[in-house]
């Protein structure tokens, strides 16, 4: 512990942004760099637990007092071999991961905890300045070929393990780049694109294969793959949102929130959208259906669009500023938070049911609501009416349909795994990359029963 005392004479310093009205113009990214000084500063703060229940809120173990320690002793190569340890995508996690480790931390008891989020970015990116993060192929091939379906960020974890260990890998994405739903989910003023083409491209460079446009089941046979290759691990994400089944549900100007985000995504990345698929916020009232993340994202970019008003509404009460009694730490509690979206503009409203779209000229112009009781169920006499020119569903993803698999994560069919979404249910980028990891670990128990 190089400094004992750092967390009493040092306060956190959470991340910087840039100032509202002007990222508001853009899609660049909102968080400012934070020099190599404070970032030393923060990490003093770390106290050596004796028990760190950091890593028992982080779902991939991440070795975070001792990485601290040597960011705050200036040994960025050591803290960096560690981070890379445990984590397959430090960049990402860093820009976009909630942090549960934070809500675990000791010193967040009495006081504000550490700030791991940001001090794992800060080392993450001292590293690609030193030049730390570069190619390193396996030295020695098992000679074994396995196949990972899905390129988010579960399916890249597997697949970076299993190259590592020496297996010849091949991700098969169906759709034209490569990341998932990192690249088209999550909207670039958070997760910029080209962090994950620098990850990419070192993986392809170490011996990971690349096929996007492939979607196995239906342009390539399963039978195919089972013959091909000696293992399979599918690893694809939630997809499939959860709808909104009320009267007007099929009214142009009502849309899943991430057919919106993903079509934003590719106009930010120059595609052309054609003109009767555009789903664009300018000059228009938007109402986000839905108070997680991903509304928060369609709030973010109805306001980079240039709408004219943006309103998020959420069903479930308001929560407390404060940990709720069933929510003691160390466990992560559901509490208020405010994204850097909420900060750029719009109104949040809850306790709020969707009865009803209504139209004008063959388009969403309004919704029926009413207000709810903390069980959510209406109060009579409350019903009102929001207008709305453009519609966005957050409301999470189906949960149906999961891939059931044994305690190695390999499903009835020999030799073929799933991890990530497609095997836990949708969640946080983080326990994907935890479930990517394991799996890994699995099929190479697998592989090497094989020899």
């Amino acid at each position: 512990m190089g400094n004992p005392k750092g967390f009493l004479k040092i306060k956190r310093e959470p991340e910087k942004h840039r100032p509202a009205g002007e990222r508001v113009k853009d899609f660049a990214p909102v968080c400012l760099p934070r020099p190599a000084g404070e970032s030393r500063d923060q990490a003093a703060r770390c106290m050596d637990c004796g028990t760190p229940f950091c890593h028992w809120g982080c779902p991939i173990g991440n070795y975070i007092p001792e990485w601290n320690d040597l960011m705050y002793g200036g040994s960025w190569e050591r803290a960096f071999e560690l981070l890379d340890a445990a984590n397959n995508l430090p960049e990402v996690t860093g820009r976009i991961c909630p942090a549960i480790c934070e809500f675990a931390c000791v010193l967040g008891i009495n006081d504000e905890p550490v700030t791991i989020r940001e001090n794992e970015l800060a080392i993450i990116e001292e590293a690609f300045k030193k030049g730390l993060v570069k190619p390193r192929p396996p030295q020695k091939r098992s000679g074994k070929k396995v196949a990972v379906i899905g390129s988010g960020p579960a399916g890249l974890a597997c697949a970076d393990q299993l190259n590592r260990a020496g297996h010849q890998v091949v991700v098969f994405e169906k759709d034209d780049k490569i990341g998932g739903l990192m690249r088209y989910g999550i909207p670039d003023f958070k997760l910029p694109k080209n962090i994950l083409d620098r990850r990419i491209d070192i993986w392809k460079k170490e011996g990971v294969e690349f096929k996007t446009g492939v979607e196995v089941g239906t342009g390539y046979e399963v039978r195919g793959l089972i013959k091909e290759f000696d293992a399979v691990v599918f690893a694809g994400g939630s997809r499939v949102p959860r709808d909104l089944k009320v009267p007007g549900r099929e009214l142009p100007g009502v849309h899943f929130a991430l057919e919106y985000l993903v079509q934003s995504n590719r106009r930010v990345a120059g595609e052309e959208i054609p003109a009767d698929q555009l789903i664009d916020a300018k000059g228009k009232k938007v109402v986000v259906i839905g108070g997680g993340d991903t509304g928060a994202d369609c709030v973010g970019t109805a306001n980079r669009q240039g709408a004219a008003s943006v309103l998020q509404i959420e069903i479930l009460a308001k929560p407390g500023e404060c940990r709720p009694p069933e929510q003691p730490w160390p466990k992560y509690p559901f509490i208020f938070k405010t994204a850097t979206s909420h900060e750029e503009g719009g109104e949040r409203r809850w306790s709020i049911l969707t009865k009803e779209f209504k139209s004008q000229n063959l388009k969403v112009k309004s919704i029926v609501c009413a207000k709810v009781d903390p069980k959510c169920k209406e109060i009579p006499g409350t019903e009102f009416e929001i207008e709305a020119d453009l519609v966005l569903l957050a409301l999470g993803f189906d949960p149906k349909g999961k891939v059931m698999t044994d305690e190695n994560y390999m499903t009835s069919t020999k030799g073929i795994f799933a991890a990530g979404d497609m095997r836990r249910g949708q969640s946080l980028i983080v326990w994907a990359i935890a479930e990517g990891r394991k799996a890994a670990e699995n099929v190479g128990r697998y592989l090497d029963g094989m020899v």
